[in-house]
């Protein structure tokens, strides 16, 4: 039932990752950064791994650390919440027109940019490579969808790799910088763990992850457990709050598993190809905190909760900012779980769509 492996490559590479990261963690915590817990543990392991240092992250820490953050964040949504997150259904699909109009975007010009450089391509190769690279959705699912179309995979996973890293390191920063915090007028469900409460909820939210998995969704560790607890938690059930120790070492596993994807052979793929992803991905972060302001003028809601919602960044890396700075965090998962829903589902139909129309 379970696809990951049982033991790591190298029980040593792990545990030494694990320290580095704890150590950043707890520096970063010193010297008051935003989202310590993530930031720290990102940030280091990303230098070492790019540095050639052999860090390793274990597969099912980074899926107990998904499971962890979709608990916590379903316990959010009461049934006060609900009721305010589902009045704002229009805004939600305007949120997710215009995460699918900015990947076109990204894509079109990304292959207009590339067409002279990456001469190995095909034009089919070319064409699916950009766009899909330019679809803001999850690296792993977008990779899996471009190798099916014949895209060259690695860089699309590069691309989505590092619009990821830039804007998990850039949007907490930019929010303290702000300094907004605290804006959640409703707490979660419950603030008391309780150990028999907190047993069931693992048992009843594992089982939504298996369903997931069965059900071959994205990303089943995350969604599997938010959905279950939201359902749980819209009807009045509230069985625990999540312990702060278990969020933070969510938080910490969650860093580790971005930032070991930044090797040396990653910043040696296509330098142009990584310095065009950078600035695209910063004109898009800028493009997407005018639209919040936009959306938050007509929606009454605070400006940092919908530059959270409509950043071209992870469903988990988002929250866990708005969770932790208190920044709307139903109104932000709900934002960015219905805009990678539609990534994922609409993205390759728009591809076939387009290619057809390019070559008639």
């Amino acid at each position: 039932m379970f696809s990951f492996p049982l033991r790591p490559a190298s029980w040593t590479r792990t545990a030494l990752t694990l320290l580095l990261a704890c150590a950043a963690a707890q520096l970063c915590v010193w010297l008051g950064t935003p989202i310590p817990w993530m930031i720290g543990p990102l940030v280091a392991t990303s230098l070492v791994s790019v540095l050639g240092a052999p860090t390793e992250s274990w597969i099912p820490l980074r899926n107990a650390g998904q499971w962890v953050i979709g608990t916590a964040l379903g316990l959010y949504f009461t049934p006060a919440v609900g009721a305010l997150v589902a009045g704002l259904w229009w805004g939600v699909a305007l949120g997710i027109a215009w995460a699918l109009a900015l990947g076109l975007g990204f894509g079109a010009w990304m292959r207009r940019v590339h067409a002279g450089h990456l001469s190995g391509l095909t034009p089919a190769q070319l064409r699916s490579t950009t766009y899909f690279a330019g679809s803001i959705g999850g690296a792993s699912e977008m990779t899996l969808i471009a190798e099916r179309q014949g895209a060259r995979t690695d860089l699309v996973a590069a691309a989505h790799s590092l619009r990821v890293l830039l804007v998990t390191l850039t949007v907490p920063f930019a929010m303290q910088f702000w300094g907004v915090s605290g804006l959640d007028a409703l707490p979660p469900a419950s603030r008391v763990v309780q150990a028999s409460g907190l047993l069931w909820l693992g048992l009843l939210t594992l089982a939504g992850v298996l369903l997931m998995r069965r059900l071959r969704r994205a990303n089943p560790w995350f969604m599997g457990a938010l959905l279950v607890t939201m359902l749980l938690t819209l009807s009045g059930v509230t069985l625990s709050a999540i312990p702060g120790w278990l969020s933070a070492a969510a938080q910490l596993v969650i860093g580790v598993s971005l930032g070991v994807r930044f090797n040396p052979a990653f910043v040696h793929t296509a330098p142009r190809w990584l310095a065009s992803v950078a600035f695209a991905s910063a004109v898009m972060m800028g493009l997407c905190a005018g639209f919040a302001w936009l959306l938050a003028a007509l929606t009454g809601l605070h400006p940092a909760t919908l530059v959270l919602g409509t950043a071209p960044g992870g469903i988990a890396e988002m929250a866990i900012t708005a969770k932790v700075l208190q920044l709307g965090v139903p109104v932000v998962t709900a934002f960015q779980v219905c805009r990678l829903v539609a990534v994922l589902v609409l993205a390759e139909p728009v591809y076939r769509w387009l290619s057809r129309k390019d070559k008639a």
